[in-house]
């Protein structure tokens, strides 16, 4: 297989930064562009950064985003506390608007979205975030990218060395996986499932957790 070049982002949050850690090691990824607002705190030789204030601020045409082979898309916030129209600024709108820049410079993309375990498909559920989340995959497997896989993992444990890991979550890293093994995955094997989805595929363009698994070993 050949090394793949990919554009991240998430990179300073938990999900993110475990998978930039994995990408960092494996030798299977040649060079990772890391796009966020603020700097990943991180140097290697495979990285690059791209700083901006706004995703939304990104061109359509922006060639800082080209010659990439996937986008491994980790950025996301919660939905406590917010309303449908702001969450879906955010979570949709972001999204797509960043996921339509990096297919105009690179056609032949494959991009992995982390969207979320219960995400609502139907887009007509009770709970706002899971339809929001369910809009923004199914908007992303019609965009006409290589293909595009939307990600569903439940509790995932940092890999270890991470800095974003909030104070509240770190009691449940050791318990959760043993109470609940088939709802916990590892970051790090969020990490190498995206890398093999690049060079592999899979059967489907949903991950749950059983998938993620799989596509891991």
């Amino acid at each position: 297989m050949n090394p793949i070049k990919i554009i991240l982002t998430g990179a300073t949050g938990m999900v993110g930064e475990g998978v930039l850690m994995e990408c960092l090691e494996n030798p299977d990824i040649s060079e990772i562009l890391s796009v966020s607002r603020k700097p990943s705190g991180k140097t290697h030789a495979k990285l690059k950064e791209y700083l901006v204030p706004d995703f939304l601020s990104i061109s359509l045409n922006d060639e800082n985003l080209k010659g990439y082979d996937a986008c491994f898309f980790c950025a996301g916030i919660s939905s406590v506390g917010m309303n449908e129209e702001d969450y879906t600024k955010i979570t949709y709108e972001t999204t797509i608007h960043f996921a339509q820049a990096v297919l105009n410079q690179n056609p032949e993309m494959v991009f992995n979205y982390v969207s979320g375990a219960s995400t609502d498909s139907t887009e007509s559920g009770k709970m706002m975030w899971a339809r929001v989340k369910g809009r923004t995959e199914n908007t992303l497997k019609k965009m006409g990218f290589r293909n595009a896989f939307n990600f569903r993992p439940g509790f995932m444990k940092p890999v270890e060395g991470q800095i974003n890991v909030k104070w509240f979550f770190k009691p449940f890293i050791w318990f959760f996986p043993v109470v609940f093994p088939s709802k916990s995955l590892t970051l790090h094997e969020v990490g190498i499932a995206m890398i093999n989805a690049v060079h592999k595929g899979y059967p489907t363009s949903t991950l749950e957790i059983r998938d993620i698994k799989n596509l891991a070993i």
